[in-house]
């Protein structure tokens, strides 16, 4: 809505590109549980609407998700949010719990902004990308 997110994904993909990583980017209303078939490796970026909820972008790929195998499939998640809500940043949340049931290795590590992200907030999305990149040499070995 804001570009938010998509400015934050553009620093993860700084520091997957800094670590050699190939990375086509893609929008969540774009994209369907059949194109997560063809990676083995994502990095999902959502923001937290309201109290808690999932974007509406991203609501029918979520969905899809369900009933998915993504066994050997490597995940990263991040995203921002509002502190002045109950719930913070926790669709990312959901999206990390939603990859993990369905056989996905989700990286622990997230990022969180809160409403606009500041320059820390960038590098650490930055940093996202490059221990991500890490995380997927590791799960191949």
């Amino acid at each position: 809505m804001t570009g938010t997110t998509r400015d934050m994904a553009d620093s993860v993909v700084e520091g997957l590109l800094e670590s050699c990583v190939a990375v086509e980017v893609k929008e969540a209303i774009d994209t369907s549980a059949s194109d997560l078939d063809v990676y083995d490796n994502f990095v999902f970026g959502l923001y937290t609407w309201g109290d808690g909820d999932l974007p509406d972008e991203f609501l029918d790929l979520y969905d899809e998700m369900r009933d998915m195998d993504l066994s050997g499939k490597r995940a990263a998640v991040f995203g921002c949010g509002d502190s002045s809500y109950r719930y913070f940043a926790v669709a990312g949340d959901m999206l990390s719990k939603r990859l993990e049931n369905r056989g996905a290795a989700v990286m622990q590590r997230t990022v969180k902004a809160d409403r606009c992200p500041g320059i820390e907030d960038f590098d650490a999305c930055r940093k996202l990308g490059i221990e991500f990149a890490d995380f997927i040499k590791r799960q191949l070995n």
